[in-house]
């Protein structure tokens, strides 16, 4: 991958991650070895994908549960809660289905969290990485991941498509994560089954919902559209339903909730 520097426009913490991967994929790169995918690149398909197939069902109010054990704004989070019984009070709670942060340095998750949730669980789950090498996508089938997270900021176009392709070619369905219009320009001149809007500023942390609003229209029209961060309430999902979106990725307010089965009643309105 093309490495990012601080004065292409790229956040700073998003150099300092990519930075860290890198280095810890030069690393792993050395002990193995990536065969090639096992099939053609096909565009996926809620009947061909239990992530799609997920979001599909629940379409307009479709929650995908996020596990994460930290975040550069909020520190370390282990010890505060169980992982894996977290992730199966998302699928008692009604979770359509789960996203596992598994970066290693700053959000302090792993590959082996993902299985562990995605397999106590059973909800179908997005790997959120940052992805600098193709093993990364390996490692995500392996654990068992129906999709796989691509920050739009990190690669030119063509390079964006080509780990999309990849991501297909391993059975898993990309979310091409955006975060403004320069994001979603490189999505020009191909179909997308899955497009973000993440409405956290990566520069000062702060969030808006007004973001994906101002987004959605630009958005390709066939993909299934996911509102990320700074949905605390039912209200939330409701305006942001109403301005399109099918689904939402959810994180901080579930991770710090205390009780995450009943802050997912209570966002699907259902408490």
């Amino acid at each position: 991958m093309s490495q990012p520097h601080s004065n292409s426009g790229i956040a700073d913490v998003l150099v300092k991650i990519v930075a860290k991967r890198q280095e810890r994929l030069d690393q792993a790169r050395g002990r193995e070895t990536l065969t090639e995918p096992p099939r053609m690149a096909r565009f996926q398909t809620p009947e061909g994908n239990d992530f799609l197939r997920a979001l599909a069902d629940h379409r307009g109010r479709a929650v995908i549960a996020e596990i994460k054990m930290g975040s550069p704004s909020l520190g370390s989070l282990k010890g505060t809660f169980d992982p894996v019984e977290q992730a199966k009070a998302y699928a008692r709670g009604g979770a359509a289905a789960m996203s596992v942060v598994v970066e290693p340095d700053f959000f302090h998750g792993s590959y082996d969290l993902l299985r562990e949730c995605t397999e106590a669980s059973g909800l179908p789950a997005i790997a959120k990485d940052f992805i600098v090498d193709p093993l990364q996508l390996r490692w995500a089938l392996r654990a068992g991941a129906k999709a796989v997270l691509l920050i739009a900021a990190l690669y030119p176009a063509a390079e964006l498509y080509e780990y999309a392709q990849m991501a297909r070619r391993f059975g898993m369905v990309p979310l091409i994560e955006t975060h403004n219009t320069a994001d979603v320009a490189k999505l020009s001149g191909h179909e997308w089954e899955l497009v973000g809007v993440n409405n956290r500023d990566l520069r000062t942390f702060t969030v808006s919902l007004g973001t994906s609003e101002g987004l959605y229209g630009s958005l390709p029209k066939e993909a299934f559209k996911v509102a990320e961060s700074g949905m605390h309430t039912a209200a939330d999902l409701d305006r942001l339903s109403s301005a399109g979106f099918d689904a939402f990725l959810i994180g901080e307010s579930l991770v710090k909730s205390g009780d995450p089965e009943a802050k997912l009643a209570e966002l699907l309105g259902k408490s």
